[in-house]
């Protein structure tokens, strides 16, 4: 049963594709300017929603888009790292966010809060929560605290369940059978079918990233796979310049 969607931001998500525009430390890409036009950018494309990490980017992009802003903070790369604290989901509301993505997990958090203490500021700031889960106990967890919708977006990295190659199907069709709350699909997912995948499992909307808004990971992808095919090409005999 999919219950918390009478919040017209929520409900803007539906059946739609939310894309997660972030680049990482020390990459040419990483400007709020930069954010803030490829924010632009795939919501002329038909994106619902955009998910941007950082203060100084969701103050960039709020003013350039009319969709469903998800906001959050990384701190470091270890542990609870996503909106860790409940200062940092204040300020992502104050930047603008509409939905503050957070840590969904069982763990410690940085400020020794718990998690239903960040849903509580979060909801009392006016926005909503997505708890970024890792397994099936963490989104009951999350639901229990508050949180409006859940995302699959840790599986894997948690060590509760292993790294799929694609998403998580397995997980999600888990989460949307037993949870109360939409379940957001996110995580490896790197193709249309990919999240078409996702959204006939149940999920409520996908969230994509890297495949769409990461141009280096992009063009590793098309290398490799061209290396690949001129070796092979090469094995058998024939030209790899040629088309035979």
């Amino acid at each position: 049963m999919i219950a918390h969607t009478g919040d017209s931001r929520l409900a803007s998500l539906k059946g739609g594709l939310v894309v997660s525009c972030q680049a990482y430390p020390g990459e040419p890409m990483r400007s709020p300017a930069i954010m803030a036009a490829v924010a632009q950018s795939v919501v002329a494309g038909g994106a619902k929603g955009v998910r941007a990490q950082g203060i100084e980017d969701l103050q960039a992009i709020r003013p350039l888009v009319d969709v469903c802003l998800i906001g959050l903070v990384k701190r470091g790369a270890d542990g609870v790292f996503i909106t860790p604290t409940v200062a940092d989901a204040l300020d992502c509301v104050t930047a603008g966010a509409d939905i503050v993505a957070v840590d969904g997990t069982r763990r410690d958090r940085p400020d020794g809060q718990p998690l239903a203490a960040t849903v509580a500021a979060v909801h009392a700031a006016g926005a909503l929560v997505m708890a970024d889960c890792g397994s099936l106990d963490d989104a009951l967890y999350s639901v229990a605290a508050g949180a409006d919708c859940v995302g699959s977006t840790l599986a894997g990295y948690t060590g509760e369940r292993p790294v799929t190659r694609g998403p998580d199907l397995d997980l999600l069709t888990e989460l949307v059978a037993q949870l109360t709350v939409p379940v957001i699909a996110e995580g490896r997912i790197r193709n249309p079918d990919d999240a078409l995948a996702c959204l006939e499992a149940g999920s409520y909307a996908v969230v994509v990233g890297s495949a769409i808004t990461h141009p280096t990971r992009i063009t590793q992808t098309f290398a490799e796979q061209l290396t690949h095919g001129r070796t092979a090409l090469s094995d058998e005999g024939r030209h790899p310049d040629r088309d035979e």
